[in-house]
């Protein structure tokens, strides 16, 4: 009876049962079949899948607290930028960094979305499927309950001593003997397990449907807010477009960007050729000392082992394979062309090449990186020097992957190109100089 008592006290607690069914006649109930007859039930085991939906979960939240971080500082600049009535071509420039990761934020809070709805509703499924196990497990309890309260343990009893006194294998009657004394703990595990999973999926279900309302909150905000902005850009380039003394200063910003870039090329030319004077130098020099050391003893010290150098001309800069620096259409060309946004004629020192999201750049030539820096107009650039004397310069990278001094191959990724700087999205500014000499980045990726 003391089983009984801990069955019936069990399934209460969990509301499984009500009172007690009225006590019936022995002869008129069936006798409690042997435990062996009814398998044990196998425990769920969904953990991983579990671990891998909410490790899928954790690393987008992450990556949306990374986002939303990026979009405040980008719109603080902006505000700044509003109140100090900065640069044309800054402002031009943030408002569409702006409205690029406004989009790439909806875009994650999207996915984000679609991610929760899935693990909701695989939830709602699997705590039904768990409902529907725990009323099949509540039926064969009651029923359990319902034999042993009319006939007691007296079946299984006999079984026992059955098992106990007949000829057989010793080790098969224990395992029979210990598998009907615990059939009815099993049974209550096995239900405390299902409860207890059933628990867990339903606050999971709860957290997940909070997190989707707030998600789906923001993105109402995000969504007015793009609308906005999309507007305050189209208001600024048609006052650009309409206001001779904001084109002006939009023209004088562009051309002393290209004053900054031409700046700098000769800058890194000039330190190229004072190298190669001082290495001419140190080389007469040794020579020198060779010559002295030789009159002065009458006899030619040991050569020291040569060194080849690389021929110090232009031409070798056109040799060799080449490599396009970024996949995409292009939307600006060298030299002379009409501004994609300003609307005015420019001198293009290189070429634009819209970029994808994430997309890799790489190096259109074997070279070593000369430059890493933010250059005004150009944003995170990389400049790399190439044999003879030409520069290959690559601006508006999101993520740069090169240092200064760094030997890179032909088609080596250099970094991820990106929108910082650019005043229509996401794109490459691609550029190319002989010496000093700015050339059509276009026609020197096919020259062989």
């Amino acid at each position: 009876m003391r089983l009984f008592v801990l069955l019936v006290s069990l399934l209460l607690s969990v509301g499984l049962v009500g009172a007690a069914p009225a006590k019936s006649s022995p002869a008129k109930s069936a006798p409690a079949k042997p435990a062996q007859s009814r398998p044990a039930p196998a425990k769920p085991n969904n953990s991983k899948a579990k671990s891998k939906t909410d490790a899928q979960i954790n690393e987008q939240k992450n990556a949306l607290k990374k986002l939303e971080s990026d979009l405040a500082k980008k719109r603080q600049e902006l505000a700044m930028l509003e109140t100090e009535e900065r640069g044309v071509l800054n402002t031009i420039s943030l408002l569409d960094q702006n409205l690029n990761q406004t989009r790439t934020y909806l875009h994650e809070l999207a996915k984000s979305e679609k991610m929760l709805e899935l693990a909701i509703s695989q939830l709602s499924a699997d705590i039904d499927s768990l409902d529907h196990k725990i009323e099949d497990r509540k039926a064969v309890m009651r029923k359990r309950i319902r034999t042993l309260y009319v006939n007691g343990r007296s079946s299984e009893a006999k079984v026992l001593y059955s098992l106990l006194t007949q000829e057989g294998n010793p080790e098969r009657q224990v395992y029979w003997v210990h598998h009907i004394l615990n059939q009815d703990r099993d049974e209550i595990d096995y239900l405390q397990v299902l409860i207890q999973e059933r628990d867990e999926k339903k606050q999971q279900e709860q957290s997940h449907l909070a997190d989707l309302k707030t998600l789906q909150s923001k993105k109402a905000v995000e969504e007015k807010g793009l609308v906005s902005q999309m507007s305050g850009q189209e208001k600024m380039l048609k006052s650009l477009k309409q206001d001779q003394n904001m084109q002006r200063r939009a023209l004088q910003e562009f051309e002393q960007n290209q004053k900054t870039m031409l700046a700098l090329i000769k800058k890194l030319e000039e330190r190229r050729k004072k190298e190669i004077e001082e290495a001419r130098k140190a080389e007469a020099a040794r020579k020198a000392r060779e010559k002295a050391a030789k009159d002065k003893k009458g006899k030619t010290p040991p050569p020291p082992p040569k060194v080849t150098k690389p021929k110090v001309t232009v031409a070798e800069s056109v040799k060799g394979p080449k490599c396009t620096p970024l996949e995409g259409d292009i939307i600006s060309q060298y030299g002379l062309q009409e501004h994609p946004v300003l609307h005015i004629m420019t001198r293009n020192l290189g070429v634009e090449i819209r970029g994808k999201r994430g997309a890799s750049v790489r190096a259109a030539a074997a070279g070593t990186v000369v430059m890493v820096s933010e250059i005004d107009g150009r944003g995170p650039s990389v400049i790399i020097e190439h044999e003879g004397g030409t520069y290959s310069v690559y601006g508006h990278l999101k993520t740069i992957r090169v240092q200064e001094g760094k030997e890179v191959r032909n088609c080596e990724e250099i970094g991820i190109v990106g929108d910082v700087a650019s005043l229509n999205g996401i794109k490459l500014y691609f550029q190319v100089s002989e010496g000093t000499q700015t050339i059509d980045p276009l026609q020197w990726l096919k020259t062989k």
